[in-house]
């Protein structure tokens, strides 16, 4: 059991790392932000610096090299989002983060890191429903790195495996709110023919336009 638990860790943590970077190399090489909002982005910097205080302060010491390397991530996307978009999505990156980054503070007050854990499992859903909103609201999704979605929704799976068999319930709340909105922006993508799941056939270099229906 405890090497399954192991490998399960092992593996939500590695698609946990490196499930932001398709989104950070195509909003840097691309310069393309179809889709992409920017509230996510400056939400999802917040969401994962309160993961990693959780990790250290309530001893889950699994998370804390995905938190780590998420922050890396998002940073990078925050910041050329802000340099290529001007103002407007700069404030947009820094309200985002400033409302998340309060949201588990009475919730830490209340009742220490394991009542501010579940609110920190709740704020990931909220870090992803800006994203999901934008994705819906048009249809020009070029922006958008499937691959990512594609990592969030495998580690979200894996994170609720693993909270079913400890009893975590951070990682539940987590792994339940990542599945769900995982799931809405590959539907999404699917249906507005971008073909998100291309990135699993051999034929997969074949280019989508970016105004596809």
């Amino acid at each position: 059991m405890n090497f399954l638990l192991n490998l399960l860790v092992v593996g939500a943590s590695v698609l946990g790392a490196g499930m932001a970077y398709p989104q950070a190399r195509r909003v840097a090489s691309r310069r393309c932000f179809d889709g992409v909002s920017p509230v996510w982005a400056g939400v999802s910097l917040a969401s994962n610096s309160w993961w990693l205080a959780y990790a250290v302060f309530a001893e889950v010491f699994v998370l804390v090299p995905v938190s780590i390397a998420s922050i890396v991530l998002y940073g990078s996307i925050c910041f050329v989002m802000a340099r290529d978009l001007g103002r407007p999505a700069a404030l947009r990156i820094a309200a985002g983060a400033a409302v998340l980054a309060v949201v588990p503070l009475p919730f830490l007050h209340a009742g220490g890191w394991p009542l501010a854990g579940v609110a920190i499992g709740l704020c990931y859903g909220a870090q992803l429903v800006p994203a999901v909103v934008a994705a819906y609201r048009s249809r020009e999704l070029a922006g958008i790195a499937p691959g990512t979605w594609m990592m969030a929704w495998a580690e979200a799976a894996l994170w609720a495996v693993y909270s079913a068999v400890v009893l975590d319930p951070a990682l539940a709340v987590g792994g339940a709110a990542g599945l769900t909105m995982s799931t809405a922006i590959l539907a999404r993508l699917a249906v507005t023919g971008h073909r998100p799941f291309e990135l699993l056939s051999p034929r997969r270099l074949r280019v989508v336009p970016r105004t596809a229906r």
